[in-house]
């Protein structure tokens, strides 16, 4: 009785499920409306809607660059550099403003080192990597160019030998400009215009390292006036006053242990030498001069030694010179010749 009955009450219980179902939607569209009727926006959300409608200002016209204003800013803070060192930081930021990439390189014992740069992939550059300069520089070091601008176009041996350790691509253009003091060359600021085509402003480029000169060169006549204990006659050019090197302190003393491992490597480099190249050791030691006979070989493990334990302490201790006179030349110095690193 109750399985025929089945169809029945299943039926009942649907009619009953729908008209709830319908009452319930009733109530909401009449809830809806009644709550629509009262969503007046504010005068708070009016304006916020003004101003969100609203275009945007035009931007702000930026200045065009003034190169005068810009070299006489720099050439303000050389004047007021502190320290040397400062006066070397000072006009690599100076030349942010007048090329696309700079590198300040330090000559010593006829090598060159790299300093600081600006513009430059901070992760390849090998600072106090060394550069034997090229003999296309020579000129350019003893100040014999007769250029205006002190510098060499881009493309040349010597600007390629000096980017090689910054790691970068060649630029369409390119100055090499040298810092003399006491009318010998110290360093090399290296300019190029990265990923322009040219450099727009050389002279300016110039100015700033003529600048620096002077500032390095007064602050090294204060430092010897502060040694002597009285004051030289002071030329009216800044740059005839100036130091055998721009080193901030006087050298400190070896560690044993680093001296001991730079004599080390030393006597392997100067050995291998001798070991591969015997016939032109006798030349040179024949002809009493194994500079000229075997410059190649010398400069690059030289450069070797360099790179390893720092142009400073070769620069200060002459290890590497000192095993090339012991075991190549009998001790006798004069008989290794004009080698530019040599210890006179």
């Amino acid at each position: 009785m109750i399985e025929s009955n089945q169809p029945a009450l299943k039926n009942l219980l649907q009619e009953w499920i729908n008209d709830r179902q319908q009452a319930l939607r009733e109530q909401m569209l009449e809830a809806f409306r009644e709550s629509s009727d009262r969503l007046v926006p504010d005068e708070a959300l009016l304006e916020r809607l003004t101003a969100a409608a609203a275009p945007p200002p035009p931007p702000t016209p930026e200045a065009p660059p003034d190169p005068d204003a810009d070299l006489g800013a720099g050439l303000d803070r050389l004047a007021d550099a502190p320290s040397q060192g400062e006066v070397l930081k000072r006009l690599l930021d100076g030349t942010t403003r007048f090329s696309g990439r700079s590198a300040l390189y330090v000559l010593k014992q006829g090598i060159g080192s790299l300093y600081a740069h600006r513009g430059f992939d901070a992760a390849l550059p090998r600072m106090g990597a060394p550069v034997v300069p090229p003999p296309e520089l020579e000129e350019l070091i003893q100040g014999r160019t007769g250029n205006g601008e002190a510098g060499l176009l881009a493309g040349g041996p010597a600007y390629l030998a000096l980017l090689a350790p910054l790691g970068a691509s060649e630029a369409a253009d390119s100055r090499i400009i040298p810092l003399r003091l006491r009318r010998k060359t110290v360093a090399l600021l290296v300019v190029d215009s990265g990923l322009d085509l040219r450099l727009p402003f050389p002279s300016q480029l110039r100015a700033l390292a003529l600048g620096a000169e002077a500032r390095l060169s007064y602050l090294a006549g204060a430092r010897d006036e502060e040694r002597t204990g009285h004051a030289e006659p002071h030329p009216s050019m800044l740059t005839q006053k100036i130091p055998e090197t721009i080193a901030e302190t006087p050298a400190p003393a070896l560690d044993p242990t680093v001296r001991s491992n730079a004599e080390r490597s030393a006597r392997v480099l100067v050995g291998d030498i001798e070991l591969y190249f015997p016939a032109k050791v006798a030349q040179g030691q024949q002809v009493g001069n194994l500079y000229s006979a075997m410059r190649d070989e010398l400069d690059r493990s030289r450069a070797s030694f360099v790179e390893r334990y720092g142009a400073d302490l070769e620069g200060q201790h002459h290890i590497f010179y000192k095993t090339v006179v012991q075991q190549l030349c009998a001790g006798d110095p004069s008989r290794l010749g004009p080698a530019p690193w040599a210890n006179q």
